[in-house]
């Protein structure tokens, strides 16, 4: 492949991956760290019915009003998790199990008996998004990164998924220390005056926001892998939270870029005449990373407590 198409056809979709991966693992690792993984796989889900919602009110397939759709779609699910929880005195990843898969299934049966043939929504465009689509049609190659009329061509998702990476980058950055403190030791952050509770929220939040910006172009299935499996294999890796963090955002952006690799070039090498999904690659690659290291990774830090300092 020659540099001209690289940059127009392969450039954009392994940015988007990659920024997609990294902006995801990042508040993973907290996530995983609070037993709370679950919710990164609940927010991928619940944002369905908001999309669908969204599409059923304006009648087009815009961002901006699929993206307020999913955020609604997701704070209702948070909500009624925190609800259901506390309503019902049921564990909360029961709490979270009952509220995404009931509002997954919901927007799949809107999205089933909704008139979506004109256009590009369907069950697999939510599974697996439409990354291999996202190509910079104005790009005449490497030149085309400082021309202003070329970028104006850029696909959204690309630019939207760098200011949000760039916003979760920021947010753990500027609350690194009470998200330390309040994950490992969270009646310690109490008594030194911390507000664990809304701390918590926020970070889910942050999920959250990740997740529904990501959906559009990678659907589902990056945005369940990357919340769970480059934090689970870092936590292998290392018992220092700050190492931790730094192999989580090696092992998304490896599988990003070794996931849409294989995605294009695998299945030919072997054989086939077709490519395959590069969002279930680049999950498969994720889930690769984490068993290497469940294998490989070193033994004395299964059971071992991650370090805060």
């Amino acid at each position: 492949m020659s540099g001209e198409e690289f940059v127009s056809l392969s450039l954009v979709p392994l940015l988007t991956g990659i920024f997609v991966a990294v902006a995801c693992a990042l508040p993973g690792n907290f996530l995983v760290l609070r037993r709370q993984a679950l919710i990164g796989d609940a927010i991928s889900h619940v944002v369905l019915p908001g999309i669908v919602v969204a599409f059923l009110i304006t009648g087009v397939v815009s961002t901006w009003p699929m993206l307020l759709g999913a955020a609604a779609a997701a704070v209702v699910a948070v909500i009624s998790i925190e609800a259901v929880r506390r309503l019902g005195q049921i564990e909360a990843g029961a709490a979270m199990g009952v509220i995404f898969t009931a509002m997954f299934a919901g927007g799949v049966l809107l999205l089933e008996q909704s008139d979506t043939s004109s256009v590009h929504l369907d069950v697999e465009h939510a599974l697996y998004g439409n990354l291999e689509s996202l190509i910079w049609l104005d790009a005449t190659g490497w030149s085309s990164l400082w021309d202003i009329e070329a970028l104006a061509g850029l696909p959204v998702e690309l630019p939207r998924m760098a200011l949000t990476f760039v916003g979760v980058a920021l947010f753990i950055a500027l609350f690194w220390r009470p998200l330390k403190i309040s994950t490992f030791d969270e009646g310690f952050a109490r008594t030194i005056g911390m507000r664990t509770a809304p701390l918590g929220l926020a970070l889910v939040i942050v999920a959250a926001i990740a997740a529904v910006a990501a959906f559009d172009a990678v659907g589902s299935i990056i945005v369940i892998a990357m919340f769970i499996c480059p934090p689970a294999a870092a936590r292998l890796m290392t018992n220092r939270l700050e190492h931790q963090v730094a192999w989580s955002v090696l092992f998304a952006t490896f599988s990003a870029v070794l996931g849409y690799v294989l995605a294009g070039y695998g299945p030919l090498w072997i054989g086939f005449a077709d490519s395959v999904s590069a969002a279930g690659m680049i999950a498969t690659v994720s889930g690769a990373v984490l068993g290497a290291t469940a294998v490989f990774g070193p033994h004395r830090l299964r059971g071992a407590q991650t370090s805060i300092g």
